[in-house]
């Protein structure tokens, strides 16, 4: 890798986005989201680093910001599971420390950009060689950081697909009432008719009690209608 010239350190060099602000966000952001926001950082962090070598302070802090994003991103993608969420968590570990795991390439690759911005920040001559070796791992950790995403969208479908049975077992309970009130309305009716004079005020609650079975029917159907389509764009 060629020599990088070390000039005083300045902040009048172009800037590059600076992702500090999104630090906010976090919580909002899904697992598979947060994965797509590492692969980013580590190519923006590599850049930023190699500015950073070159003398600009702004691109230092930068860096640094990135990197501070980027390993709590990765703190949040291997938090504790849900409760129960036993499946999630082994398809998690098997992916960062199965036997196949990437977890120790992406820390090492964090701990290699924050050594290179320690020595940016002090003018060490050690920086180029640093930055070398950075460079070169790029690959590999995008690479890795691509696995995890997979994994992570395995677990972002799996998740879904027990929602959508969830959702169908209620909508299955909820037809099921309807269809029972159905009944109840359908006697209650009758006997209001039998009741002749006497059961109007029954036979008015006996349509209310319809009209309700009826819109149950009607949201059942939107539910169904719903669960349909977000499986069919999962799968896609």
């Amino acid at each position: 890798m060629a020599a990088y010239p070390a000039p005083a350190r300045t902040t009048s060099m172009p800037t590059l986005p600076s992702s500090t602000s999104a630090a906010p966000r976090d919580s909002g952001m899904s697992l598979v989201n947060l994965a797509a926001r590492q692969r980013m950082l580590s190519q923006r962090m590599v850049l930023q680093t190699v500015l950073a070598a070159r003398g600009s302070d702004l691109h230092l802090k930068a860096a640094r910001g990135s990197l501070t994003l980027f390993t709590d991103s990765q703190a949040r993608r291997l938090g504790p599971p849900r409760p129960h969420d036993f499946t999630t968590a082994e398809i998690i570990r098997q992916a960062y420390h199965g036997p196949q795991g990437v977890g120790a390439t992406i820390d090492a690759f964090a701990q290699q950009v924050g050594t290179a911005l320690d020595l940016a920040e002090r003018q060490s001559p050690r920086v180029e060689d640093a930055l070398a070796r950075l460079v070169e791992t790029t690959d590999g950790v995008l690479d890795a950081l691509n696995t995890a995403t997979t994994a992570f969208d395995q677990v972002s479908k799996a998740q879904s697909e027990t929602l959508m049975k969830e959702l169908a077992g209620i909508v299955a309970s909820i037809q099921t009432v309807a269809r029972e009130a159905k009944v109840v309305s359908f006697n209650a009716q009758v006997m209001a008719a039998r009741a002749g004079q006497h059961g109007r005020e029954f036979a008015v609650v006996a349509n209310v009690l319809s009209g309700i079975t009826n819109e149950i029917d009607g949201l059942s159907l939107q539910a169904v209608s719903l669960a349909g389509r977000s499986r069919t764009g999962n799968n896609g």
